[in-house]
This record gives structure tokens, C-alpha cells and sequence, in this order.
């Protein structure tokens, strides 16, 4: 598979940053106007991924300084060999070019005022574009890589008891191994951390770490109260319930066990890239769409997702690895679970030997086995919104 199993992987070489474990072009689209050509292009262009904005316009503030980081974080996710960009509005263009100048990749950009206005006549112009980025990244080949230029990103959606006892603290284990050889691990669903925080927060690196866990917790919470959210019928929601998980603090009990023991270096905005190496947690959404592209956009090469009941949903720009500790899960669902842990729950396989089992998978997954996600099309990106528009 590698030069040396357990420690590598083959993986894209990059002018800038880290290396990608995949070579994607990227159809970037920037505004509301401009997203039917958008999926057009995207169809027309097999092996192309999409993630698209319709909120290019009329944002203001934090939501705006947010919206922008996050479309140039995918762009530049190393994942990502070449860029398409789509917009209505060549300002709009040229900023995302300005800000990708440092990435390093080909990037192209093509706006409606550059064709008359004309969405056929950008059609036209931007798949001949797509079509000879494709062709130049085909050229590059995988190479040998350290698993400490990974950054994994940790998720888990539809979660139900089997989660929290067997699959999670797997995870949170495969955490403390990927830190320990070098690793960045980055784990989100801040709403998830409820009931919990005080002990995530003696685990920051210092007391301003220690603070921000605290505060973002205790924002969200603020949040859905003065929403009028009752926090016990939404998170856990209807079909955690149903599964057999009752409140917010059971579910973030099993939920925390992904961040493993490990430091916890600082708190991440959404879409934030880590600024060293190890464990960060990001304050973002408990949404999975959402979360995974922020994990993305902060340069998560790959995703590992754990699911009690099962969840379809995978990035379309990072490798998602979907576990399960559910037997019934991994039995009816066999096209979605990447990765099979209920022998923790049945006694049949120890936690040593998962662990192993788990980090040889994701290092298959980084030189270029699919995903079940990749191979049925699952991938999309959702950008998380933080204002009204103008």
C-alpha cells in the first residue's frame, strides 16, 4: 500500500501546505445567480467536485469575513489540485483569486460579466477551462507521505447507544494515536460538548484555551434559550431518541469520547485553520453538513464519522470514513459503512486491535481507496450562515 504500513501513505505533493490524499478540481461557485451553470458544469466534468454559495451577495460583517474564509479553505484544502471559479460578480472573482494567490494551485475564474451576461456563453467558456485543469492535474502522481501531514477531521451524526459505549471512544483513541505520531485532529459540534465542558476544559493547553472551550458552550446554549429551543426535543433529536438516547448530556458524554485524552490546543471559528499541530476543537454547528465543511475548509484532508443508525451524508472534497459499532447498522447498510467496530460491542475484538484496524483503513483511504460514499456519489459541501443579507 505505502513505503512503510502504519506511518504513511501515498499522497499528492503540493507547491504550498500539506499534501493532498486526493486531486479533485474544485468548480468553486460564488453566488446564487451563478449555481445552475454551476451544476451544469459539474456534470459535464466527471471527477470534478462542487461546493457552492448562494449567498455570494449582500453579506455583511462576520458573516461575510466567514463566508469568504470558508470558500477560499475549501479551495485551498489540499485535497484540491486545481480551481474553477464561478460568479456572477468579477469583484467577487477576483477576491477569491487575490486570497488563493498563496495556495499555489492553477485556478481559473470566469464571472457573467466576462460573457455578456450570457449563462450558456459561461457554460462554454468555463468547461473549456475545467476541461484543461483537469488534464494538467492528471499529470501529477502519489508519493510517499508522513501520517503527521494528516489532518483528520472527527464526526458523528444519528448517533444511538452503541455510539458513545464502543465507537466514539474508538475514535477518541485513533485520536490520541494520530496526535502521538504527529497528527492534527480537529473536533467539532460545539452544542455536543454540553455538560462536559468542565472537563474539556482542564484539558486546554492554558487558561485562555480553557476559557473558550467555556464560552462557546455556553453561548449556544444561550442561543437556543433565547430562541425558545428546548435542547431535550432537539439535540439528542427524534431519531437519537428513538435509538435509545434520552438527553443533550447523555448523547455529548458519548459524543466528547472522540477527543480521546489529548491536549486540546485551542478553539477553532468555524472553518479555521489549526495553527500547529495535535488536537484543536473547532466551535461550529452540531449539523453534519455544515460541521464536515467546516472541518474542510480549516484543511481536514480526512473525515472519520461514526453512526449508530446511519447517516449517508460525506463531504465531496474529504475522504469520509463511515464506522459503525451498530451490528444491525453494519448489516443492513453494507454500501455505506466503510468500517465495521460492533466486534468492540459483541467481545469478539479487542480495543488494540480495532485501533489498528482503524488507522490501517484511514491510511488505505488517504493513498487512494474509495470511500463507499465516494464510490455512490454521496459528497456535497453546506456553508454555515452567521447573519441576514443585505
Amino acid at each position: 500500500m505505502c513505503e512503510s504500513a502504519g506511518t504513511h501513505f501515498l499522497g499528492y505533493s503540493r507547491e504550498a501546505g500539506r499534501p493532498g490524499v486526493r486531486n479533485h478540481l474544485l468548480i468553486l461557485n460564488a453566488t446564487g445567480l451563478t449555481e445552475p451553470t454551476a451544476r451544469r458544469l459539474h456534470a459535464m466534468l466527471p471527477g470534478s467536485v462542487l461546493a457552492s454559495t448562494a449567498y455570494g451577495m449582500g453579506l455583511i460583517g462576520f458573516d461575510a469575513q466567514r463566508q469568504l474564509a470558508t470558500l477560499v479553505g475549501l479551495a485551498a484544502n489540499p485535497n484540491v489540485g486545481a480551481v474553477l471559479i464561478l460568479s456572477a460578480d468579477r469583484l467577487r472573482s477576483e477576491s477569491l483569486l487575490t486570497a488563493l494567490q498563496s495556495v499555489g494551485k492553477e485556478v481559473e475564474a470566469v464571472s457573467y460579466q466576462d460573457v455578456a451576461h450570457d449563462a450558456l456563453r459561461m457554460t462554454d467558456a468555463a468547461f473549456r477551462c475545467g476541461a484543461a485543469l483537469m488534464r494538467h492535474i492528471s499529470r501529477q502522481r502519489r508519493s510517499p507521505h508522513a501520517i503527521s501531514e494528516l489532518i483528520v477531521g472527527m464526526e458523528c451524526g444519528l448517533s444511538d447507544p452503541t455510539s458513545g459505549i464502543a465507537a466514539n471512544p474508538l475514535m477518541g483513541r485513533v485520536t490520541d494515536r494520530l496526535v502521538e505520531q504527529g497528527a492534527t485532529v480537529i473536533v467539532g459540534e460545539t452544542l455536543e460538548w454540553l455538560g462536559t465542558e468542565e472537563k474539556l476544559a482542564c484539558r486546554g493547553v492554558d487558561e485562555q484555551t480553557s476559557e473558550a472551550i467555556r464560552t462557546a458552550v455556553l453561548r449556544r446554549e444561550a442561543m437556543a434559550r433565547d430562541a425558545g429551543i428546548s435542547l431535550t426535543d432537539t439535540n439528542p433529536n427524534r431519531a437519537n431518541i428513538d435509538a435509545g438516547l434520552s438527553t443533550i448530556e447523555e448523547k455529548a458524554s458519548g459524543s466528547v469520547a472522540k477527543s480521546g485524552t489529548s491536549p486540546v490546543n485551542g478553539v477553532l471559528a468555524y472553518s479555521e485553520a489549526p495553527w500547529g499541530k495535535g488536537l484543536y476543537l473547532m466551535d461550529a454547528p452540531s449539523y453534519t453538513p455544515e460541521s464536515l465543511s467546516g472541518f474542510v475548509a480549516a484543511g481536514a484532508q480526512l473525515l472519520l464519522f461514526s453512526t449508530g443508525i446511519g447517516n449517508s451524508y460525506v463531504s465531496a472534497i474529504a475522504p469520509t470514513l463511515k464506522l459503525s459499532a451498530n451490528e444491525d447498522t453494519v448489516r443492513n447498510l453494507p454500501q455505506q459503512i466503510d468500517l465495521d467496530c460492533s466486534s468492540l460491542i459483541a467481545g469478539t475484538s479487542g480495543m488494540e486491535e480495532c485501533i489498528d484496524t482503524s488507522l490501517q483503513t484511514l491510511l488505505e483511504i488517504a493513498s487512494g481507496t474509495l470511500t463507499w460514499g465516494e464510490a455512490v456519489g454521496e459528497g456535497s459541501e453546506s456553508i454555515s450562515r452567521f447573519g441576514e443579507s443585505l
